[in-house]
């Protein structure tokens, strides 16, 4: 007799979908990492910070949230994703109350910096894996798009809350009514986030000989670290989400410039193409393979590193080319968040996904930080020009397209070594 799970096809598709919106809400929650950007003009105004008092808060969550993956992913495997969304939304809580406690540069580095960015890791970590496993492989791409564009969109909503927030609340008590509001939220939604039953099968029943396929794709972390194929991701991850990174500050700051109070469409265009790109790259990843998704992504990154180029050379540049430049970069910068989630599944199987994931997010958290700086060290050194900038993210870019022609699959293990 099978110990395969066989739901009904209806109940199953409810119950993949639930967890799949669960989870793009709980994204959408988290991606309170972007107040900062918001709040940064009035925690100047009234903490009297300045130079790098002002960014080294959210340098520090980034990089936080990055390698906190690596505990949080293993957390989602052994514990599950309800209990580790949960201990992710009560530490984000946890740090923005800290921080509404004080004006403290010290203590906000605690609060916003690191508990605040543990929390994001463990709840962001907990978002994807039980989606997958409700789905067949060939709609990988597109339910790992849906569940990280919460992520990428959330300054369209942020943008109008915090302004309002912020003129009757002040800083620390926006960030009172943010820390109870999004712990509440990603601790309900991730009541919901279950995962199959034992033994269940997503799409139509595999046949006999396919038992050592799928269970050859059960790599820990340290098997994976072993293979030169981890090692390609990397550094093509590192280079696509740092140069997307790069170019979405030079964005926003230049849109602020020449847009004036109407900056803010600019960041909402960038936020929805960044939602947008990840669906998008996603599903066509599942169509045409995420090789050439994602080649085709870095191409275009560095075609528009060129644009870019001109545009924010220019002062008077037309409103709708900075919020059609602006679209554009957020959608291939949010589509690295689809394809990586995307290919780490299809490489190495879900049964230690939320590890071997934290693993390669690293990168994510490595190029936030290098490239932004070297980018700011570059222009600072041409004068405020963002030419060579522009010129070394674009190289880069190329590097990266040439590298995906060299990603291939782990050989397969047998049955026995599984």
């Amino acid at each position: 007799m099978s110990n395969q799970t066989n739901l009904s096809q209806p109940v199953a598709a409810n119950r993949g979908w639930t967890v799949t919106f669960s989870g793009l809400g709980i994204n959408l929650a988290l991606g309170i990492l972007y107040a900062w950007s918001l709040t940064k003009g009035a925690i100047e105004k009234e903490f009297g910070w300045q130079g790098t008092q002002l960014n080294d808060p959210f340098a520090l969550c980034c990089l936080v949230f990055a390698f906190a993956m690596i505990v949080a992913g293993r957390c989602q495997d052994k514990l599950g994703p309800r209990i580790t969304a949960s201990i992710g939304g009560l530490l984000v809580g946890a740090g923005f109350l800290l921080c509404s406690t004080t004006n403290s540069y010290g203590v906000w580095l605690l609060g916003f910096g690191v508990l605040a960015g543990i929390g994001i890791g463990f709840g962001y970590s907990s978002a994807t894996p039980p989606a997958l496993k409700w789905f067949p492989p060939s709609k990988t791409g597109m339910i790992a798009g849906l569940v990280v564009a919460g992520f990428g969109l959330a300054p369209v909503y942020l943008a109008p809350t915090s302004q309002y927030l912020l003129g009757a609340f002040h800083v620390q008590g926006t960030m009172l009514i943010l820390g109870i509001a999004f712990a509440a939220i990603v601790c309900g939604l991730a009541q919901l986030l279950v995962n199959p039953p034992p033994g269940y099968v997503a799409g139509p029943t595999p046949a006999p000989g396919a038992a050592a396929k799928a269970a050859a794709a059960s790599a820990t972390p340290g098997e994976i670290l072993r293979q030169p194929t981890f090692w390609l991701l990397w550094v093509i991850y590192f280079i696509g989400s740092g140069a997307g990174l790069m170019v979405i500050g030079s964005i926003s700051g230049m849109a602020k410039k020449s847009m004036g109070t109407a900056a803010f469409i600019a960041v909402a265009i960038m936020a929805i193409g960044n939602a947008g790109g990840r669906i998008l790259a996603g599903t066509l990843s599942d169509k045409i393979g995420r090789r050439w998704t994602l080649c085709l992504v870095l191409l275009i990154q560095a075609l528009l590193m060129c644009v870019a180029i001109p545009v924010t050379a220019s002062k008077d540049m037309p409103a709708v080319v900075i919020v059609l430049m602006a679209a554009l970069i957020g959608a291939n910068y949010g589509a690295n968040l689809a394809l990586f989630p995307s290919y780490t599944k299809d490489l190495w199987g879900l049964k230690n996904f939320g590890m071997n994931y934290g693993v390669l997010f690293t990168a994510w958290g490595v190029g936030g930080l290098v490239l932004p700086r070297l980018q700011q060290t570059l222009t600072a050194g041409s004068g405020g020009s963002y030419t060579s900038s522009f010129i070394t993210a674009g190289v880069l870019l190329l590097v990266g397209t040439a590298l995906t022609f060299l990603i291939k699959p782990p050989p397969p293990k047998s049955a026995a070594q599984s």
